[in-house]
């Protein structure tokens, strides 16, 4: 096995691992290396949806997504696509998936089936070191503080892009919780609020409260916490969606990335109540 970092934030490209052996002794050793690197980069993994989704089962229950109709034979599966005259793709803002849910998604699983010669790369950044280098004073605010996150509505996932299917679920509907997590697994303090979902921090008024967070989401998109992923065919990207943010790139411009399809195969693995 061979680990090539991919920034001095997060990230790493393994080469030597089959995604298609699902053993615990494997699934240990990719969980191992997810928890030292945040992300994990694979590459010329031509997995099949079953294998994709016997991965996805050793970290913990499947999730469904609450708007978006999963694929037919496989509804545990999202089949992201963005339209060859799309300009737009999902997740095209810094994010952590699903915070709105009661218990936010532990770990995605995505694997590329179809990707344009250039544009829709994927950009992560560690929300363990934006909250190690968080100004302090900031830090003294948010102590102890809890966030309201937003589901945003039906429209949100689907009303956007031609080719993506909603399950006739619309209402918006939002949960609470800490704007200082504690990773379950490695103790660590991540800071839990992200620029898509996260909408005002219960108890500051509303103008301390956009104030604080708009501070936030800027230290959060510094670009020494992060990193980017070019996608190639048959590439699979896992991530801890607990301590990390991410987002699609949208850089689909005449001559470029527009005019081509792109299309990805999401799991999701539910998580835990973060405290």
């Amino acid at each position: 096995m061979q680990t090539n970092l991919v920034s001095g934030a997060l990230g790493a490209e393994i080469n030597g691992i089959n995604l298609k052996d699902s053993s615990e002794k494997n699934c240990i050793q990719i969980n191992k290396l997810l928890l030292e690197h945040k992300v994990l980069f694979f590459r010329d993994q031509d997995i099949s949806a079953e294998e994709q989704i016997s991965l996805a089962k050793f970290f913990g229950p499947l999730e469904r997504h609450i708007y978006v109709k999963g694929r037919e034979k496989y509804p545990e599966i999202i089949r992201i696509i963005k339209g060859p005259n799309e300009k737009h793709q999902w997740g095209e803002t810094w994010h952590t998936d699903v915070s709105y849910n009661v218990k936010p998604t532990k770990v995605i699983i995505l694997r590329s089936v179809k990707i344009p010669p250039v544009g829709g790369d994927t950009m992560f950044s560690n929300m363990e070191i934006a909250y190690e280098t968080l100004d302090e004073a900031i830090k003294k605010v948010i102590n102890n503080k809890r966030a309201i996150h937003s589901s945003l509505g039906a429209a949100a996932f689907v009303e956007k892009y031609q080719e993506m299917k909603g399950n006739g679920n619309l209402d918006e509907y939002s949960n609470e919780h800490p704007v200082v997590r504690t990773h379950p697994e490695t103790g660590k303090k991540i800071l839990y609020v992200n620029s898509m979902y996260t909408k005002k921090i219960i108890d500051l008024d509303k103008s301390e409260s956009d104030d604080i967070l708009n501070q936030i989401f800027i230290h959060q998109q510094r670009l020494d916490f992060t990193c980017r992923f070019k996608w190639t065919e048959n590439a699979v990207a896992i991530w801890d969606n607990r301590s990390t943010l991410h987002q699609g790139l949208t850089d689909f411009f005449p001559g470029r990335g527009l005019g081509h399809e792109r299309v990805m195969d999401r799991i999701a693995i539910e998580g835990d109540r973060p405290n």
